[in-house]
């Protein structure tokens, strides 16, 4: 979720920080936070108001109307209010449906004012502008101020003027002084508001006396998605939990893991007592089980809500399994036992097998409590590797000794559900599909068809729209903008693009979906990634070796490419803002997938702005973008190419559909294959709250489109563009027949607010919740299931009678051509093995710790061989403390060796097996060492120097980096990650931060290293940034060395010779095992050469 609703406590103190920096003129706004665990005697020594003035209580927990709700303590003195607060403290309260305890309180001066002299005003942000509402009259009983207020759009990338805010908003404050007053007050708190990327604040009452104005209540939402730009402003900010719903430890642990990773994994405990316990993958399908549950009658009964998504690590899988398996067998048992509901869509890269075994793992850690808990678990999964994923599962089930039932995508995805709830019979046998991996096992299309043949005399019962209204010309385009992108065809197969970021696994997934698809030439014709120069990267096109370009500027890319229409942009959500403007100076450019998750709002906001004006389209953020069959995909749309074949993505079918979810968006596939004669179209427009295109810009262009027969819609809680889709239905827009379904009918059965997976899926009003977008859209004659579970079904009976009256004839059915599964999928299942091509015994760094010749790497450093006085007394001529001789020892020791696989070993060894001596092996192994092997130290020494000495915030430093397209130095591991960390790492930096007297350099780059593991898990402070900042403070604060010395050392490349003396040691050991071993002349194998002769496509 992106707009999260903060405390009253933290808005009053943001706004007391940066308010009157803006000119606004109010008043500070004392106030104490109090909890169960305040010490009363210390608070009114930190603030001697308390005990001096009058005094207002009231609970800071997002609740509303607290004057209503009798929840206010007014003009009350100290010892009153800590009366009034033990009456009421930690006690249960009732707020409409929900229950809680109130906990945590605000305390504020009692401020004597007339009524009179009470206003409102609110700011809130909205797709296309911000709107502020003043009221003259605020205060608990301003009663419907949506009626009331007066209302003034400032749009977006606009500026306010205090003249607008004047004759608009204030023409009924009459004195032109205090008129003058409010209309800077505005102002200056719209501008607070753009700065601080608030997306909602309001105030009431404001109250406004001869002499000042002051803020009495206050309720904000910011963006969380901000915090890398606005951390430095915001501070350290907590999100509390709505009223009713308690933080849990276990959210806490999951919400931990999530910031940590790049995957996506969240926890909602809903009911600790609950029997109905899901653990679902992706966000879109944890919304669309929920549903299902609550549809089948197990609301009461249902325990959590959550997710896990985006590729998480098998580990990372195992803890999230962990915490809910826990969380279920540490509450009480249940008389009809337990059901584990283990479901998710068809990913689109996520590893299924890895993923499932870390919830095996799981599984047979709390097997025995599983057991006594009486628990079934019912799993539904698809996407890379789910035949060897469920297979594993499958084999695991017979061994739990609970029922455990396993199926894959040839199962509708809900259906475990009723299932699990007794609704719907357990099949004894799941069929199974035909295709592993990447490609067709023989007979697979014949079986498939024999398949779809046995279920088309279902679903003939099915209620539905009026059919002859909904049937209409299918070749209708009334009002549509001529010329408009609401009429054009985004994709064909001869579209060509280029990709932002140096993201090969999803390039070559387009490749080979434009192969499959016998597109003539491939899709991607240039790659754009600022961090690298220009060079071409290596890419398969079927069977055979293809160079795509990579530029370092956009501008080369597409000045060299000007049949480009389309750009697919993986850009980070700190660079995704600034490399999408700089793409729509371009004309040509006509269409742009935005991938990255988690982009700040009105930086959303301005993009669409911007693409609107240029006339281009965008899909995204937070999307996985869409597919044109047998023409063009984006990225990882449509998951692997087993996925792809099953769901017939190689040829086009006849039905479009629009989707928020790119998981969901898969399933639809899935189910539209199975329903029908397959996909025409598929777009997933993001599930941020500002998506770049909408519902009704597809819809219109399908309805344009006479290859579209049927289209389908799913929406989701949150929002009210389906509003448009039924407006459109209603007035004849839209005359297909149109399928429609919106996830989050389950949000209105919870007792406290809950925020599904995506940032916009969280109803604002009854009107943005899905049951009432359902009915609307069902009232405007769309087709309505009555749930997800039977959208299938619904899809092939319309499918059915467009069939019979011959509005559809169905594609003929093309096999497609079959593609070599690569080297490393082939590795994954264990299809092949391949000779080594190096043997060493003197190290091994593939495991948790580094291990020298079988001693593991903590056990080395603990052996005092007394280097550190050598080289204290033969590199700075002096005796350094012995905590300084200690670290550079534990320094050689860790950079002595990293195994025979990097390029310095690699050389050193191939001159020891070439009959060179001993100096020439070594030496050849030393002159690879440079930045990007090894030499990093002196440069991270010099950029975090740089960034402390000119006081540059950590974000601050990060931003100018990238701003700059510079590496930071000493950031970013291959393998270790911030949930995998390097124990060379680990023991460096604890050892300096216990005996170094200071260590400030190296605390600055532990604060970087936060900022850099939000955006991607392997970021993190690596072991040339650990030694280069941690010598840097022996230098300066070990009192050894003027700081005159200090700087020489840093200047001279001092170093760097830490890693040149300890990499030496082990280029020797390498040098010596080979001739111990007697290994002979190395040559390496043609098979891992590519031989590339310039030619034409074929």
């Amino acid at each position: 979720m992106s707009a999260k609703a903060i405390t009253e406590a933290t808005g009053k103190d943001i706004l007391n920080r940066h308010l009157n920096a803006h000119g606004a003129g109010a008043a500070t706004c004392p106030f104490a936070t109090v909890n169960a665990d305040t010490d009363w005697s210390k608070l009114s020594v930190d603030q001697p108001w308390l005990l001096t003035t009058p005094l207002v209580v009231k609970p800071d927990q997002l609740i509303k109307r607290r004057g209503k709700l009798g929840l206010i303590g007014v003009k009350k003195s100290f010892e009153q209010v800590k009366q009034w607060l033990g009456e009421r403290i930690n006690k249960d309260q009732k707020i409409g449906n929900a229950v809680g305890k109130l906990r945590n309180f605000i305390i504020e001066p009692f401020l004597p004012h007339t009524d009179a002299e009470e206003m409102y005003v609110c700011i809130y942000s909205h797709r296309s502008a911000d709107t502020i509402l003043f009221y003259h009259q605020g205060g608990v009983d301003i009663g419907d101020v949506d009626a009331k207020a007066v209302k003034l759009d400032v749009p977006v990338n606009s500026d306010l003027s205090l003249a607008d805010v004047k004759s608009k908003l204030l023409k009924e404050v009459k004195d032109a002084s205090q008129r003058e007053r409010i209309a800077k007050f505005i102002s200056a708190l719209y501008a607070t508001f753009v700065d601080l990327y608030f997306t909602y604040l309001e105030i009431n009452p404001l109250v406004v006396t001869a002499d000042n104005l002051y803020i009495l209540d206050l309720a904000a939402k910011l963006d969380s998605t901000a915090d890398f730009i606005c951390r430095p402003k915001w501070g350290e900010i907590d999100y509390p939990p709505p009223f009713g719903r308690d933080a849990y430890p276990e959210e806490a642990y999951i919400a931990d893991l999530d910031a940590k990773s790049g995957a996506s994994l969240k926890l909602t405990i809903l009911n600790r007592n609950g029997r109905i316990w899901t653990m679902v993958a992706g966000g879109g399908a944890s919304g669309v089980y929920s549903d299902t549950i609550c549809d089948l009658g197990g609301a009461s009964e249902l325990a959590n809500y959550g997710e896990y998504s985006g590729a998480p690590s098998e580990q990372q899988t195992y803890e999230y399994a962990k915490t809910i398996l826990n969380l279920m067998t540490s509450s009480p048992k249940h008389p009809d036992g337990k059901v584990l509901i283990t479901g998710g869509g068809i990913a689109n890269f996520t590893n299924v097998a890895a993923t499932f075994q870390g919830i095996i793992t799981a599984l047979r850690e709390f097997q025995p409590k599983l057991v006594e808990h009486n628990v079934s678990i019912f799993v539904r999964r698809a996407g890379p590797n789910y035949q060897e994923g469920l297979r594993r599962m499958r084999d695991f089930g017979g061994t739990l000794g609970i029922p455990l039932h396993v199926f894959g995508p040839e199962t509708h995805m809900t259906s475990i559900c009723g299932m699990a709830l007794g609704k719907r019979p357990i099949p004894k046998v799941a069929s199974v599909e035909f295709s592993t991996a990447n490609f067709l096992l023989p007979g697979g299309q014949q079986a498939q068809a024999d398949l779809k043949a046995a279920s088309d005399a279902s679903s003939e019962a099915l209620g539905s729209a009026d059919e002859a209204d909904n049937g209409s010309s299918a070749s209708s385009d009334s009002g549509h903008r001529n010329g408009s992108s609401q009429t054009r065809k985004f994709f064909s197969n001869t579209t060509k693009a280029i990709v932002w970021g140096m993201q090969q696994r999803a390039v070559q997934s387009m490749l080979d979906f434009d192969f499959i698809c016998r597109r003539e030439e491939p899709s991607v014709v240039a790659m754009v990634y600022p961090f690298t120069g220009d060079h071409k990267q290596k890419y398969y096109w079927g069977h055979k070796e293809i160079l795509i370009p990579v530029y370092k500027k956009m501008s080369d890319a597409i000045h060299k490419n000007k049949e480009v229409d389309v750009l697919v942009s993986f850009a980070s959500l700190r660079s995704a803002y600034e490399s999408t403007l700089e793409v729509l100076e371009f004309p040509q450019i006509r269409t742009v997938a935005i991938i990255a998750e988690g982009i700040p709002e009105n930086m959303t906001r301005k993009l669409i702005l911007g693409a609107d004006k240029k006339g281009v389209a965008i899909i995204g953020p937070a999307t996985v973008g869409g597919v044109k069959p047998g023409c063009f995909k984006i990225g990882n749309t449509g998951g692997m190419l087993d996925n792809i074949l099953h769901s017939k993505l190689y040829r086009p079918g006849s039905v479009a559909y629009v989707s928020r979810s790119g998981g969901m968006s898969n399933e639809l596939n899935n189910i539209i294959s199975k329903a029908t004669d397959g996909v025409i179209e598929g777009i997933a427009i993001g599930g941020d709250r500002y998506p770049g295109s909408t519902f009704m810009d597809h819809i219109m262009r399908y309805q344009a489109d006479p290859e579209t027969k049927l289209i389908v819609l799913l929406g989701e809680v949150g929002g009210t563009e389906e509003y448009d889709v039924c407006a459109a239905l209603q007035d004849g827009r839209i005359t297909k027949p149109l399928v429609a379904w919106c996830i989050g009918t389950c949000a209105s059965m919870f007792t406290s607010k809950v925020q599904f997976g995506h940032a916009g899926s969280c109803a604002n009003s009854d009107r943005e919740t899905a049951t009432a977008k359902n009915k609307a859209l069902r009232e405007a004659r769309a087709y309505v299931p009555d749930s997800f579970d039977t959208l299938g079904e619904l899809i092939h009976h319309v499918y059915s009678e467009l069939v019979k009256t011959v509005r559809v004839v169905p594609k003929e059915e093309v096999p497609p051509p079959t593609v070599p599964m690569d080297y490393s999928w082939a590795r994954e299942l264990g299809l092949i093995r391949k000779p080594a091509s190096f043997m060493t015994s003197i190290c091994d760094e593939r495991g948790q710790e580094l291990i020298y010749a079988g001693m593991p790497i903590s056990e080395v450093l603990s052996k005092d061989v007394g280097i550190g006085g050598v080289i204290s007394l033969l590199w700075f001529q002096r005796c350094l403390p012995s905590y300084v001789c200690k670290f550079f020892e534990m320094c050689l020791m860790v950079t002595a060796d990293h195994g025979p696989a990097v390029s310095g070993a690699h050389n050193t060894i191939v001159c020891a097996r070439a009959g060179k001596d001993l100096v020439s092996s070594v030496v050849s192994g030393l002159l690879t060492i440079g930045d990007r092997f090894g030499g990093a130290l002196d440069g991270s020494a010099r950029q975090f120097s740089e960034a402390y000495n000119t006081n540059l915030h950590p974000m601050e430093f990060v931003n100018k980096m990238r701003k700059e397209g510079k590496l930071i130095l000493g950031i970013g591991h291959r393998v270790k990650s911030i949930n995998n960390p390097d124990v060379r790492v680990k023991i460096i930096k604890e050892f300096v931060l216990e005996n170094f007297p200071a260590c400030p350099l190296l605390r600055y780059a532990l604060e970087v290293e936060k900022i850099t593991t939000n955006k991607k898990p392997n970021l993190i402070l690596n072991v040339d940034g650990v030694i280069a900042t941690a010598f840097v403070d022996m230098l300066r604060n070990s009192g050894s060395f003027t700081s005159e010395e200090a700087q020489e050392y840093i200047n001279v490349g001092a170093i760097n010779s830490l890693f040149v003396l300890g990499r030496s040691i082990g280029f020797i050991g390498h040098y010596m095992d080979q001739k111990r071993l007697k290994q002979g002349l190395y040559r390496h194998p043609w098979d891992d050469i590519s031989y590339v002769i310039p030619e034409q496509y074929n």
